[in-house]
């Protein structure tokens, strides 16, 4: 696994998982969207790491990207698509500029990202593909309705292409971090303006709670970074892997909680077929 692809390296876990692989002498390319940002990262590793500009939502841009790693690194062992940010907003409020621009970064820009680098993995017959999503791919929280939504969609596309590609020697995982020291909650995040006061009383005090806890996340992105790569290294990796005690504990409540529900409506659910 000495060829990495990751989407996103100018920041947050993109950035952490790409200097803990440099430090272990593996090829690195990455995805930026500046010049600057491309110099920057290529500073970090000369020969080791490249950069290439190209935007999520431009297709065209990222199969070239993908297509040059190719060529330049001799093939792409492990994909992180990492790219991605979040949107906050209450779903009534929500614009819909706001909601595609959502979904065309958050999991459109995946698919494409995957559909490049497939063809590759398929002919080798061999890969690794980690799509970061969120513990917000399993559980909901007020005002990331849009946000959850994409996250969702991610995890479900990555499950199931885990089950199309595993015959073909590929392994898929969806890596959903709890709350980790990122711009994700404070200069990366998209935040939509109130309009409706009825909600006020409910969201507000989270959205200032967000921003509060902003830099003070629990999770540290470096031991992030090592736990992604303990995953690439297993001959096994998991479909689904949690980061973070937060993570974990919600996701565990979701799941108590669901089968809770299932179980006291459990006699509806059953009474909605043909009698025997």
């Amino acid at each position: 696994m000495n060829t990495w692809f990751i989407t996103g390296v100018s920041s947050g876990f993109g950035r952490a998982l790409a200097i803990a692989l440099l430090a272990q002498g593996k090829q690195v390319a990455g995805t930026v969207r500046t010049q600057q940002a491309k110099t920057d990262f290529e500073q970090l590793a000369p020969g080791k790491a490249t950069a290439f500009i190209a935007d999520m939502t431009d297709h065209a841009a990222v199969h070239r990207a993908v297509a040059a790693a190719e060529q330049a690194g001799g093939g792409i062992d492990v994909l992180v698509n990492n790219a991605g940010y979040g949107y906050e907003s209450i779903v009534e409020e929500a614009g819909f500029d706001d909601i595609r621009r959502q979904f065309e970064v958050n999991v459109f820009g995946p698919v494409a990202v995957l559909q490049a680098v497939l063809p590759y993995m398929r002919a080798r017959r061999r890969g690794r593909i980690f799509n970061i999503t969120s513990m917000g791919g399993h559980v909901t929280f007020p005002g990331l309705g849009i946000y959850h939504g994409s996250k969702f969609a991610l995890e479900a596309i990555s499950e199931t292409l885990s089950k199309e590609v595993k015959q073909l020697g590929i392994h898929v995982t969806a890596v959903a971090p709890g709350g980790f020291r990122t711009e994700w909650a404070g200069g990366s995040m998209t935040r939509s303006e109130r309009k409706i006061s009825d909600y006020d009383a409910m969201f507000e005090p989270l959205r200032q709670a967000r921003l509060e806890r902003s830099g003070k996340q629990p999770g540290d992105p470096a031991r992030a970074a090592q736990a992604i790569m303990l995953a690439a290294a297993s001959e096994n990796p998991p479909v689904h892997l949690l980061l973070g005690a937060d993570a974990l504990s919600v996701v565990r409540g979701k799941l108590e909680s669901l089968d809770t529900e299932l179980r006291e409506w459990e006699e509806v659910t059953l009474s909605t077929g043909f009698p025997q």
